[in-house]
Formats: C-alpha cells, sequence, structure tokens
C-alpha cells in the first residue's frame, strides 16, 4: 500500500536541474481547465475562434508579472534584502488581486485592439477566472502558505476533512486554519453560481461584476483568519481594503449598466 509521507514535498519532479514545483503545476492545471471552459463559452457567444486563447497567452504572464510586483511592492522590507528572492514565484508569494488588475488591463487593451466588447469577453471569462483561482488555492495547500491561525487537530476533525488535508496542516507540530480550503471551496461554489447566471436576463458586464463581488465577499472573511496577510497598517490588511473597495464598485457598475440600460446578456449587440 502507498504511504504518503507528510508534509507532501513541494517539489513535484526534477528535470535534470530543474525543479518542476507542484505550485506551478497546480496552477497551470487551472489555466488548462479554464481556457477549455472559457473557449467553449466563447464559441457560443459568437467569439471569433482563437480569440480567447489569444488573449490568454497574452494575459497570463502580465497577470503573473502584476501578482508578483504587487506582492514585493507590500513585503518590500524583506525583498529590498533578499533581491535573488524577488523573482522565485516557486515559493509562493503572488496576489491575487495584483494579477487582477494585470488581466482586466491587459484584457481592455485587447478587446480595444480586436474591436470586441470589453464586458462580453470578461462575462465569458468570468467563471474561469474563479475557477482557476479555486484550483490554485491548492497551491498553497501544498506549499503549506496561505493558511490561518492555529487550531486543535480536533477542530480540524470535526469539520470531517480528509486526513491528508487534516495532516498538511500539521506545520511543526502546530495545526493551522486550511483557509486555502475555505477559499477554494467559496470560489468552486462561485463558479456553479455565475455558469448558472449566464442563463438569465442580467446585463452585459454583470457576471464580471458578479464573480469580483462574490470573490470579495469571501476573500473579506477568509483573509480575517490569515496569518501571512499583506499589511497596510498594523490593523488594515490590504486584501480585505480592497476587497470592500470592489464590492462597492460592483454595485455601482452593475446600477449605473442597469439604469443606462446596457444590453442583455443574450443581446447579440456589444
Amino acid at each position: 500500500m502507498l504511504e504518503l509521507i507528510y508534509p507532501f514535498n513541494p517539489i513535484a519532479l526534477h528535470l535534470g536541474p530543474v525543479a518542476v514545483h507542484w505550485y506551478g503545476v497546480i496552477i497551470g492545471f487551472g489555466v488548462i481547465l479554464g481556457l477549455l471552459l472559457a473557449d467553449k463559452e466563447g464559441k457560443k457567444r459568437g467569439i471569433p475562434s482563437g480569440t480567447i486563447s489569444d488573449l490568454i497567452i497574452l494575459a497570463l504572464p502580465i497577470a503573473i508579472i502584476c501578482a508578483r510586483t504587487y506582492y514585493v511592492l507590500f513585503e518590500w522590507s524583506y525583498y529590498k534584502n533578499h533581491p535573488s528572492e524577488i523573482i522565485a514565484i516557486w515559493h509562493g508569494g503572488i496576489a491575487i488581486h495584483g494579477g487582477i488588475i494585470g488581466a482586466v488591463l491587459t484584457a481592455i487593451w485587447f478587446c480595444k485592439k480586436r474591436n470586441i466588447s470589453f464586458w462580453k469577453i470578461s462575462d465569458i471569462l468570468a467563471p474561469s477566472l474563479l475557477l482557476g483561482q479555486a484550483i490554485g488555492r491548492w497551491g498553497n495547500f501544498m506549499n503549506q502558505e496561505a493558511h490561518g491561525g492555529p487550531v486543535s487537530k480536533s477542530f480540524l476533525e470535526s469539520l470531517h476533512l480528509p486526513g491528508f488535508i487534516i495532516n498538511q496542516m500539521n506545520i511543526n507540530g502546530i495545526y493551522y486554519h486550511p483557509t486555502f480550503l475555505y477559499e477554494s471551496i467559496w470560489s468552486f461554489t462561485g463558479v456553479i453560481i455565475l455558469t448558472l447566471l449566464r442563463r438569465t436576463d442580467f446585463r452585459r458586464g454583470e457576471i464580471f461584476l458578479t464573480y469580483l463581488l462574490w470573490y470579495s465577499i469571501g476573500r473579506f472573511f477568509v483573509e480575517g483568519l490569515r496569518t501571512d496577510s499583506l499589511m497596510l497598517t498594523s490593523h488594515i490588511r490590504i486584501a480585505q481594503l480592497i476587497s470592500v473597495v470592489l464590492v462597492i464598485v460592483s454595485f455601482v457598475l452593475a446600477w449605473y449598466r442597469r439604469k443606462k440600460g446596457f444590453a442583455l446578456l443574450s443581446s447579440a449587440a456589444d
């Protein structure tokens, strides 16, 4: 019988001198599934073949760079003394909010160049973004990071978690909140909700705005449990502040677009 060894090795395999980390493998897997989901929906919505993959090929590296830059800037007190670690994303340390900013700006530029509605594309991609985030959190699991504060083993057992999760949350003899799991479940649930909302008479852009709203609400509460938050001040967590801002912006934009009578999702017009 195969015996699992805890904690899991964060390195999946070695290709000669190159170590392939589970963190990157899992994120890559999430990207592929997200691309397949978005490409299928794009064809239904009349998006020219290859458009979605072209956008993702362009936006993905920019999003990763922005996500890492965002994280490094808010942890500059550490990285200024360890410059060689700045590019070591395989050790973890990419901020989703930074990635969202990079991806959205890239998509706006791309859609303008291709003469395609940004809101139409963003509605198509929204469930894929959330799916990628849900899967990507398991990269944090393999690295034993993005966890919450200390808890008892009996607490984790009371959540009816599989043994491999409970054991992986044992870090140097102390058990921690599996906040990666809380956020992953929240995001997977959001994928289902966004997919169902596509069948409604939502206005163009409201699926994407619902994505921002859903993710931000979940992230706000999960972030409050984490021990590795990026901090603006000694009491203000950056992710929680950004989440509040995104909730407000999402509501305001959705209200504005409804008031102005923007096209329904089912409309062929951009």
